[in-house]
């Protein structure tokens, strides 16, 4: 596994055993710094930080502020591990799509005898953390019997985190943290919002005024989009509502996005989800594919469906390849479970166009489904399945993950 680091240091010169006078220097060495920027910054980010530990003229040439936030972002796909790794080195670990390759971030700058990653904006993650005292004995037990956890924000690369202002215990417990653009911060809960921007720095809260308890709520763009059950104890309705940042606890608040053309598509569905497409553009409806309307109808395989805020018309994005199901207990004919609920369960993750799975039957790798970049909008597309292999940690349990842009164009 790939480790980055966000500094390194060498000597300029090499000198050889048993030859008592160092080599003279390389002759790149006397490049100016914009030459080296304009040749080594068409490298990815990955690969920049790991030529800092070339030498000491590329340290100096490849750490100014200004030539590193210039540089593209490195997309990841941040894994939550299940539970804390027993590691004195605590690190974040993630996958590069573009390679296939695991690559870890050293996390042990942050000051927390624990923490655990929840989302990511660009170039900042996020983290539920315990600010433990390491005073006396008795307030470290007072802390542990009445502590809440806190909401930390980082940049791994350049080693610097910040607090953001406190949190109540129901906050801590069962949000939903959505973080966007400009350090802004969303919490919700069944009833609630809190939102917090780095202005004001403090958190402000919003009642949600929805149906019923919001599911799988993302945020993109300058909304929030969010499925509510709307159906009965013993059959679930589900509907799609969105409401933008600027509109929380306003008038026009939260609203259904609903069109007479859609129908029924959203009763095809056994427990579904939500996560944004590429571009920023797209909503991707991720869930288990029933086989008939019935109450307890089985699932054939998992269905993605695909709508363009746009046109707001919905296509078939893709459906998982009987042999993949199979994998996660399910069946393409006869019984099975579903695939986005039910005793097998899956966790379903990721955005920007590419989708994760992770279930119980499926140990040390994850499916994978991401976007034909061909693919046009409104044209119906299988898009390619994969499986991802070698995940590391603990590769008999279910992970979560979230996309993270790994960068240099935000400080906490």
């Amino acid at each position: 596994m790939r480790e980055i680091h966000a500094a390194a240091d060498s000597d300029a010169s090499v000198e050889v055993p048993g030859v008592g006078a160092p080599l003279p220097p390389s002759p790149i060495q006397f490049l100016p710094q914009d030459v080296l920027h304009n040749v080594l910054g068409r490298l990815p980010l990955c690969e920049v930080l790991a030529c800092r530990a070339v030498c000491r003229t590329f340290r100096d040439a490849l750490s100014s502020t200004p030539f590193l936030a210039s540089l593209p972002p490195l997309r990841l796909l941040a894994l939550r591990h299940p539970r804390a790794a027993a590691s004195p080195y605590p690190s974040l670990h993630a996958l590069d799509p573009s390679f296939r390759r695991w690559i870890r971030l050293p996390l042990s700058f942050l000051p927390f005898p624990s923490f655990s990653p929840v989302t990511a904006s660009p170039s900042l993650l996020y983290l539920w953390v315990d600010a433990a005292p390491t005073s006396s004995a008795s307030a470290v037990a007072t802390f542990a019997k009445n502590h809440t956890k806190s909401l930390a924000v980082c940049n791994p690369l350049t080693g610097f985190h910040r607090l953001l202002p406190p949190l109540g215990s129901a906050w801590s417990r069962h949000g939903t943290v959505l973080a966007g653009p400009d350090g802004a911060v969303l919490v919700v809960t069944e009833l609630a919002a809190l939102a917090y921007a780095p202005g004001p720095d403090r958190w402000l809260k919003f009642p949600l005024s929805l149906p019923s308890k919001p599911r799988s709520p993302i945020l993109m763009a300058d909304s929030v989009f969010a499925l509510c059950d709307v159906g009965t104890p013993w059959r679930s309705q589900w509907k799609l509502f969105s409401c933008r940042l600027g509109d929380l606890g306003g008038v026009r608040g939260w609203a259904p996005l609903e069109q007479q053309e859609w129908g029924n598509v959203f009763d095809i569905f056994k427990r579904p989800r939500l996560l944004a497409g590429a571009g920023g553009c797209r909503l991707l409806l991720i869930g288990g594919l029933r086989s008939s309307f019935a109450v307890d109808a089985p699932c054939s395989t998992v269905l993605i469906l695909r709508l363009d805020l746009a046109t707001m018309e919905w296509d078939d994005a893709g459906k998982m390849p009987p042999e993949m199901y199979r994998c996660f207990g399910g069946c393409a004919s006869g019984p099975s479970v579903a695939a986005a609920g039910g005793n097998n369960k899956v966790k379903v993750f990721g955005g920007d166009g590419k989708v994760w799975f992770s279930g119980k039957r499926v140990k040390g790798k994850l499916a994978m489904w991401e976007e034909e970049e061909e693919e046009e909008v409104g044209k119906n597309g299988g898009g390619r399945w994969s499986w991802v292999e070698g995940i590391p940690g603990y590769p008999e349990a279910m992970y979560r993950g979230f996309v993270f842009d790994a960068g240099f164009t935000a400080t906490p």
